[in-house]
């Protein structure tokens, strides 16, 4: 049953002892449903869990990779390599110190006295 976490977790459940594969970062006894045995694993592992429908054996999932994300990584992973895509600009990415904004300024407090 594909769905958020976030929902999954609260207004939706999975049948009791189901097993859940999810990219959350949270994991924790009867969160997605009564008995559900949940487990947690990367974008590329999900991918192969929807294609064949279960958990993958190493094997199953070196296939997978081999032929369904490999062929398409420059694409997949671009993001991942930020600083690589053409038109990025890393400047005005850290304000020095003595320029960063007061709290008190944003918020419009007074100073405290003594300060």
């Amino acid at each position: 049953m594909p769905g958020c976490s976030l929902c999954m977790g609260n207004q939706a459940r999975v049948g009791d002892n189901t097993t859940v594969f999810s990219t959350s970062t949270r994991n924790f006894n009867n969160r997605m449903g009564k008995g559900a045995q949940v487990y947690l694993g990367s974008a590329e592992l999900a991918a192969a869990c929807a294609l064949l429908g279960h958990i993958p054996t190493v094997q199953e999932y070196l296939d997978v990779v081999s032929s369904k994300i490999n062929p398409f990584a420059d694409d997949l992973y671009r993001y991942l390599n930020f600083d690589q895509i053409a038109g990025f600009d890393d400047e005005g990415r850290v304000i020095p110190l003595e320029e960063m904004p007061r709290i008190e300024d944003i918020l419009g407090m007074p100073i405290a006295a003594g300060r």
